[in-house]
């Protein structure tokens, strides 16, 4: 399990507004010595198993420890960003491919994480103003 990164892409969530996500049914795991080269990946799970199983849909994000625990924290709030743009509007079960209606490349992830970063401002900014009208009284 990786409860750091499920704390991130709840905030990421939560900040962006993804309502189509629901962020209870992301499970984020943390994997060690994988031979794969990516920073992390997203896994759904398919409708058969999801009828085998009686459950609804699920997706897992994985982070591949020695490729993603180095990295910068926005680095890792632009990888995470990467892997929920693969999950469609729909909630499925499906996966968004790179090249699909919606383009999952650097720049989409570029622009979304600066909104989000806007976004985080602002919800501080409206935080802080709170607390000093709070503080003021008393």
């Amino acid at each position: 399990m990786a409860p750091d990164v499920e704390k991130m892409v709840s905030d990421i969530v939560d900040t962006l507004s993804y309502g189509h996500i629901n962020e209870f049914r992301i499970i984020c795991m943390r994997s060690r010595n994988a031979t794969a080269s990516a920073y992390a990946r997203i896994w759904n799970l398919p409708d058969i198993w999801q009828k085998a199983l009686g459950v609804g849909t699920f997706y897992i994000i994985e982070v591949l420890t020695q490729h993603y625990d180095p990295l910068q924290q926005e680095k890792k709030e632009k990888v995470l960003i990467h892997e929920l743009l693969h999950i469609p509007k729909t909630f499925s079960g499906a996966l968004r491919p790179h090249g699909g209606k919606v383009k999952i490349n650097e720049q989409m992830v570029g622009k979304l994480h600066k909104l989000y970063k806007e976004r985080k401002k602002q919800i501080q900014a409206a935080s802080s103003n709170r607390l000093e009208r709070a503080e003021e009284m008393f």
